[in-house]
């Protein structure tokens, strides 16, 4: 039971941090599902994603509600975002995961300095 609350509790917070920052769960998720969950590496990104992807949607129609989203703007971004998105599962199975943690961190160090400026 304590296991099934930390996990709604890590949910609610990387929800929080996706709604609040427009991305970012599943840099709650990763962490925290390393620590409490017995999965590979391999799993647990693959895991991520597919749990970060039910809450972007849910504040993606937030803000299209809210009329926050420009979709004439995002749909240059979407397009390239799907092609990435296919090559990167296409490649998944063939990089080691020690690389793709390196890559992980070295990407979220950038996106924290980059956006501190």
């Amino acid at each position: 039971m304590k296991s099934v609350w930390r996990a709604r509790l890590a949910g609610a917070a990387a929800g929080l941090a996706n709604g609040c920052f427009g991305g970012g769960g599943g840099m709650v998720f990763l962490p925290l599902m390393s620590r409490e969950r017995e999965l590979s590496g391999r799993q647990l990104f693959a895991t991520c994603v597919a749990v970060i992807f039910p809450v972007c949607a849910v504040s993606a129609g937030i803000y299209l509600l809210r009329g926050g989203v420009s979709l004439t703007e995002a749909l240059p971004y979407l397009a390239g975002g799907l092609a990435g998105g296919w090559v990167g599962g296409k490649l998944y199975g063939g990089v080691p995961v020690k690389l793709l943690r390196w890559v992980f961190a070295v990407f979220l160090l950038y996106a924290g300095v980059r956006y501190l400026r």
